[in-house]
């Protein structure tokens, strides 16, 4: 890449000069551009984020004119690397994704190409409509990229593909003509279009005319269809003429879309999943060419694999112990979705009697044993589906060399073949010494399959092409398609010929050079493309090598160089999960910014190409490398919600480091990380110490001098912090349990800690607040000396801890905490620096205090005598609690409070986040994330409603940013024995 310290070029000039969006032409920024789901790697010229349309064209304009390429792109997940090239990017997602237009009576839409499926459907839904081409990737795929790659979703079987759901679009032709593609006449009378842009129509009508009887017998006769352009939409024989249909898969090689007009859908009401077993994975796939006559909307496939590793996910263990029985080799997941619950209830019974007629049965030998898993419930309906839909990523989330790779993954065969096909292409996949894992539409004959392969291997390299061949070639047999959804790009588009025949390929290049002469849209993506295996394009090209890294923490889970530091950050396979902008908490500073530097894909990128050097020398600790990663949060959310298992917060903790060894620490590093060691001794001047908060010079001068923005408040020093006078409460012969007092709850917020004293008491349980084994200062997690890389320190305050907390983890005492990212730094970073039999015991037994009371109450060992709370709670969970399924626990033991209604805030980060919240340049950005639903949610509620959060730093973006006061969960239990007391 060219070094990042040249000046900028004419190009990069030009742009800047008429563009107000983001224009990127820094190796850091090209380098988080040059992949996307795919295994291919082209370093783009530069990176434009247009905020109009106008600014798109422009863009546009000034990159042809200076003979460049330019390639659109939207969520950046196509997984054939249509949307990497060498010229300039031109990023629509941040920008340009509104609804333009809505008819709702008319059931259509006009939305510009940047706006995001599941974000167009939120809008849709209250109008009782929805856009159906539900792909996989719905919470980041654009439409324009859906366009382009004309996806297909799981309910094609009703819906169709995008073609049959886009009216038209309006596009901009290579040299900026605008033209609208549409509906025409043949003759294309009351047309009305630019001069050039009717010569084109008329071209390429001509063009169907004359091909029509080509391409009648070369194209398969398979609805999973996408490969190549769609000259079919040419052809006399079709009823209408919509030349936007020959927009649609032509994956931004012909035009440059600026607004699609679609197709709307009256919402699925009722519906119910059918869950079928199968012993014999051969027989679930000759099956699916008999379930489709009971016309379900979809008919999914998930192969033994898939639910292996779908099981060692956390976020999936609870849906895959509900939908599935035993151990299938396959399920195939059949879903109804008819007028009434009646109709859907007799398609499950239709469903069950049909398992039977075709001989499978729960007590029959694995050949033909199966049956029906009915699921009717809604809630667990939407977990099946969000499993299926994770599919990409919860394959990838091996932990090894090889990967299931992307080449063969969507062919797609008449479903009379699909079951000899797979059993042939497994032993393709054998013959080629690996295995494949397959799962997707079954009801179209389109499986994604995946072989598993190492692409650092010039073996493996070599046996993907021969794969790919092979299928290809039996596919031809079977007379299906060889591209069935995600499209061609660099990976497909090299066999068109093999797959259309010549004169069909010859006719592609013909379109390609009427639309566009100059070759600047997206060039060798479909037409002249290079050759699928040239691994100088790959993202592992031959040369590509991990710098000498010495980790500081443990990686051994994973393969590679740097003690496997290098397989974490590879685990990262850009489909872009974290880019979802609703549910869950991943990934809160893209909800913020929509910036491709802030997402958890975009870190993981920058992270890969500075540790194999792609960056230039010390690019992992570099001022660069700082600016990636300063909005993360470490909030753990992709730890649990990126499928792969993606684990940014601890990566951080490894650039934090590098960091600090080569550049030294700041003031503000070494007042938030030395806090556990100065507390008390500013507890002991708190008057003095609390000043800054109430005079605005100091205010200013620590911003100045720290960096600490003097529009936030510090949290106040108190001089009665948290002490107690015996080691032992409660009775003698209670259950023992351990209180860890930490430092945050220790010295600002006591009340906390004497409330979760008091519960545990009353819960007849024997507390221990055992005092250091050193005899020195209050104990503490070591997760301040963390967040500033201070590795070292770290593990010398969690020595401490080990050596006091040891004797208890190992006869079984839990270990009870009460702030989240301290506690669960027992459970997770505990582990990654040391992995002895006492850190193992400690790691085993550390819970919160409602994980522990939760676990009571299950057990009927709980026995609180809680009194009513008339009233409600607004209850909003800690990113950690969240990342380490530790929040549910909260609301089920506020709901044992009498009388007390608890409703959960549905809440990303909250943005204060540890010392984040309070940084003078992130400042803005925090309350931007708590203003994503946090504080609205706050706001809303009335002045009688507890606001409870359990984190320190929750507590306090709520006070600061609504002016509430906050409780942490253990004040309420503490209030609700009150009341209990009082009413005895």
């Amino acid at each position: 890449m060219p070094n990042a310290k040249a000046g900028p070029s004419s190009l990069e000039q030009k742009l800047r000069a008429e563009i107000t969006g983001d224009v990127f032409f820094d190796r850091f920024n090209r380098g988080r551009y040059a992949t996307d789901a795919s295994f291919y790697q082209v370093i783009p010229a530069g990176v434009v984020v247009p905020r109009t349309m106008d600014e798109a064209l422009r863009a546009l304009a000034i990159a042809r004119d200076d003979g460049r390429i330019v390639t659109p792109r939207g969520g950046g997940t196509s997984q054939c690397g249509q949307t990497v090239n060498e010229g300039i990017v031109v990023d629509f997602s941040k920008h340009l994704n509104r609804i333009v237009s809505l008819d709702v009576e008319g059931r259509t839409c006009v939305v510009e190409p940047g706006i995001v499926l599941d974000d167009l459907n939120r809008q849709l839904k209250k109008h009782g409509l929805w856009f159906p081409v539900d792909v996989s990737t719905a919470s980041r795929a654009t439409i324009g990229g859906m366009a382009g790659n004309n996806s297909c979703g799981g309910r094609s079987l009703r819906y169709g593909t995008m073609r049959d759901n886009t009216i038209a679009i309006d596009a901009a032709l290579a040299d900026g003509t605008p033209a609208r593609f549409g509906e025409v006449p043949r003759d294309l009378g009351g047309i009305n279009a630019p001069d050039n842009a009717r010569a084109l129509f008329r071209e390429i009508l001509a063009l169907g005319e004359r091909e029509a009887a080509e391409i009648a017998d070369k194209f398969p006769k398979v609805q999973r269809r996408v490969g190549g352009y769609n000259l079919d939409a040419l052809t006399p024989r079709n009823a209408a003429n919509n030349l936007a249909h020959l927009l649609v898969g032509s994956e931004g090689t012909l035009a440059f879309s600026t607004r699609i007009e679609l197709k709307l859908w009256p919402l699925i009401g009722a519906k119910v999943l059918g869950v079928c077993h199968f012993g014999s994975f051969y027989q679930a796939m000759d099956a699916a060419q008999h379930l489709v006559k009971l016309k379900p909307i979809a008919v999914e496939l998930v192969d033994r694999t898939m639910i292996g590793l779908g099981r060692d996910i956390a976020m999936f263990q609870p849906v895959i112990a509900a939908a599935v029985r035993g151990d299938p080799e396959a399920i195939l997941v059949v879903e109804f979705a008819e007028e009434t619950r009646d109709e859907n209830v007799a398609k499950l019974k239709q469903l069950s009697e049909l398992m039977g007629d075709l001989g499978f049965a729960w007590t029959n030998e694995p050949r033909k044993w199966g049956g029906v898993v009915e699921i009717t419930e809604p809630a667990l309906q939407t977990a099946v589906a969000d499993f299926r839909a994770a599919g990409l990523n919860v394959m990838m989330s091996m932990k090894e060399a090889g990967k299931p790779v992307s080449f063969v993954e969507d062919c797609a065969v008449p479903l009379p073949h699909l079951a000899d096909y797979t059993a042939r292409l497994n032993e393709v996949f054998a013959r080629h010494g690996t295995r494949g894992t397959m799962y997707a539409h079954a009801s179209e004959g389109c499986l994604h399959v995946r072989p598993v392969l190492n692409l650092k291997l010039e073996k493996d390299v070599k046996a993907m092409r021969a794969i790919a061949e092979e299928a290809f070639a039996m596919v031809r047999e079977y007379k299906g398609s060889h591209s069935g959804e995600h499209g061609d790009g660099i990976v497909r588009s090299e066999f068109h010929e093999q797959m259309f025949g010549r004169r069909i390929v010859a006719d592609f290049k013909e379109v390609k050079q009427r639309f566009d002469p100059g070759n600047v849209l997206n060039p060798g993506r479909i037409v002249d493309p290079p050759k699928m295996d040239d691994r100088s394009l790959f993202r592992y090209p031959p040369d590509y090598r991990i710098d000498d890294i010495k980790p500081v923490l443990d990686w051994s889970a994973y393969p590679g160089a740097a003690g496997g530091f290098q397989g974490a950050v590879e685990m990262c396979n850009n489909n872009g999960a974290c880019r979802k902008l609703d549910g869950g908490v991943m990934c809160p500073s893209y909800r913020a910014t929509r910036d491709e530097k802030d997402v958890t894909r975009g870190r993981a990128n920058t992270l890969r190409l500075a540790i194999s050097g792609q960056l230039g020398p010390g690019a992992l600790s570099s001022d660069e490398m700082m600016e990636t990663l300063k909005l993360c949060v470490s909030c753990k959310a992709c730890r649990r919600e990126c499928p792969t298992g993606v684990d940014m917060a601890k990566m951080k903790i490894e650039v934090l480091a590098a960091r600090a060894t080569t550049h030294g620490l700041t003031l503000r590093d070494r007042l938030v990380a030395y806090l556990p060691r100065y507390a008390d001794l500013a507890a002991r001047v708190a008057p003095l110490v609390n000043l800054r908060n109430h005079l605005a010079p100091l205010r200013a001068l620590m911003e100045r001098v720290a960096g600490i923005s003097a529009r936030r408040k510090l949290p106040a020093f108190r001089s009665d912090t948290f002490r107690v006078d015996a080691e032992a409460f409660g009775p003698a012969d209670g259950r023992e349990v351990v209180l860890f007092g930490d430092t945050f709850n220790r010295v600002y917020e006591r009340e906390n800690l004497d409330a979760a004293l008091r519960v545990l008491i009353a819960g007849g349980y024997r507390v221990y607040v055992p005092r250091p084994a050193d005899g020195g200062r209050a104990l503490c997690c070591g997760r301040t000396f963390l967040s500033a890389g201070l590795v070292d320190e770290a593990k010398s305050e969690l020595q401490r801890l080990v050596e006091t907390y040891a004797p208890f983890a190992t006869r079984g005492v839990p270990i009870i905490g009460l702030e989240p990212s301290c506690l669960l730094t027992l459970r997770d970073e505990l582990l990654s620096l040391r992995n002895d039999t006492s850190a193992k015991a400690i790691s085993a037994h550390a819970l919160l205090l409602e994980e522990f009371l939760a676990r009571e109450a299950e057990s009927g060992r709980l026995a609180l005598p809680l009194g009513p709370l008339p009233g409600k709670a607004l209850l909003h969970g800690h990113c950690h609690q969240k990342s380490f399924a530790a929040f549910k626990p909260v609301e089920q033991v506020l709901r044992l409070i009498p009388e007390l209604a608890v409703e959960t805030i549905d809440s990303s980060c909250c943005g204060m986040a540890g010392a984040f919240g309070y940084g003078a340049e992130t400042y803005d950005v925090s309350l931007q994330m708590a203003e994503v639903s946090l504080l609205p949610a706050v706001r809303k509620a009335d002045s009688t409603t507890f606001i409870v959060a359990d984190g320190t730093s929750c507590r306090h973006q709520i006070q600061d940013g609504a002016a509430r006061g906050a409780v942490h969960a253990a004040q309420l239990l503490a209030m609700s024995l009150e009341r209990g007391h009082a009413s005895n």
